[in-house]
């Protein structure tokens, strides 16, 4: 391209890049808290948990007798990872890949945004997504996470086996990665990219398990979960508290949990409701007719939506999830899932309210802890909701009646026909 035309790319680069940068550093200043941001520190788990696991994970095994371990073997890379700039304390070192990791997501929406038929919206609903969720984006190794699933749904269209290979790698770093797989399309893309998965996950999986003992310890470790105060049902619980319900939230397994009478059937009934949503997936799946260039985009974005609501724990750094991967379905001008991806991006903006600012009335089950949940909860069911209608209709629904369609108008042709013939 020559011109204005060859011009107008870079120069629209400018401000999302400007805005990226300035943003970015505001969030620096945050996590080495040069500027205060009132609640937790949200710093605290890298200075006394990761890096308290990184010094065992250096030992040659993985951290057997802490019950906070809760992640899949590959996370230990995530955790090992400051050490590649010794140079620099376990703090600083996380925070500056946290940093990269960051600059490699937008870079590669930016890159997929300027194609045809492609657009800068994802790139900027990042921007925005992590600077709404605040410091603990960069606090987390989720968003290590989010990198390696973003690069894989955009390599999805081209390259399946790439997005099996990563969706393989991601699920040992924190299992959801897996869930991109959930809407290839049948034949091609299915048959280069599952089996990629499956040998991924598969090879990394033994490759953790021979170098160090402990590798899937976090199995029994998950399995003993609560219902944290952050999930859709701990609501059951935070409005119990005021009709004299005997529990309490305390810390239990690293987070603050809901513990008491109800509590385990609560959290029994999240995990029904989350089989179930995956079974709403599953004959999504069997039913689909109609799979276009957005069809893995944005049913990836629905079964994570799907996982994290349903989930017995939704921490705030869960957020970077979804916004990553709503993020590429607006890469896609022929994507639906404009309103699901916003609801995401507002749900994201009261997470930092409801933690770190206010954390403390969340604990306190107060009216403003309560009304944070509500409506960040509400937020997340309605844009689960939507997603999978948007879903549903663009790849069942609208193909069976277009399929309807072309068969009865030869029909109709047919019978108008017909009483020409008998009176001839």
């Amino acid at each position: 391209m020559t011109g204005a035309e060859g011009r107008f790319p870079r120069d629209g680069l400018r401000l999302p890049m400007g805005i990226w940068a300035l943003t970015r550093i505001l969030l620096l200043l945050c996590v080495f808290k040069i500027v205060v941001i009132p609640g937790p520190d949200v710093t605290s788990d890298i200075e006394e948990i990761y890096q308290g696991w990184y010094e065992v994970l250096k030992t040659g095994t993985y951290p057997l007798d802490d019950v906070t371990w809760q992640y899949p073997p590959a996370a230990a890379l995530a955790i090992l990872s400051p050490g590649l700039l010794p140079f620099l304390g376990y703090s600083a070192a996380f925070f500056v890949l946290a940093l990269l990791c960051d600059a490699v997501v937008f870079g590669l929406l930016v890159y997929a945004g300027r194609r045809k038929g492609r657009s800068l919206r994802g790139a900027w609903l990042w921007i925005a997504g992590v600077a709404l969720l605040g410091p603990t984006a960069y606090a987390r190794y989720d968003l290590m996470v989010t990198a390696v699933a973003v690069a894989g749904l955009l390599a999805a269209v081209r390259r399946p086996a790439v997005l099996g290979a990563l969706a393989g790698f991601g699920a040992m770093l924190k299992v959801w990665p897996v869930l991109l797989l959930a809407g290839t399309a049948r034949g091609r893309a299915t048959l280069r990219s599952w089996p990629a998965a499956v040998g991924t996950a598969a090879g990394v999986l033994a490759l953790c398990v021979l170098a160090a003992p402990g590798a899937l310890a976090f199995l029994s470790f998950q399995r003993d979960r609560g219902t944290e105060v952050e999930s859709l049902g701990a609501l059951v619980f935070h409005v119990a508290v005021h009709f004299g319900w005997e529990g309490e939230a305390r810390m239990n397994y690293g987070s603050i949990e809901f513990l008491g009478p109800g509590v385990s059937l609560v959290s029994n009934a999240a995990m029904l409701l989350t089989i179930a949503a995956f079974g709403w997936l599953l004959v999504w799946r069997l039913r689909a007719r109609s799979f276009s260039t957005t069809t893995t985009a944005d049913a990836a974005f629905v079964a994570v939506l799907l996982f994290t609501t349903t989930s017995r724990v939704i921490s705030p750094q869960y957020m970077i999830w979804l916004v990553g991967l709503a993020a590429v379905c607006l890469v896609y001008r022929a994507s639906r899932m404009q309103r699901p991806a916003y609801l995401v991006l507002w749900a994201t903006a009261v997470t930092q309210f409801e933690f770190p600012v206010w954390f403390s009335h969340v604990g306190d089950s107060d009216p403003l802890g309560i009304a944070l949940l509500l409506v960040r909860n509400g937020m997340l069911v309605a844009a689960t909701v939507c997603a999978c209608r948007i879903l549903w209709h663009q790849t069942v629904t609208e193909p069976r009646l277009t399929a309807t369609t072309r068969v009865r108008i030869p029909a109709q042709a047919d019978r108008e026909r017909t009483p020409v013939s008998l009176s001839s």
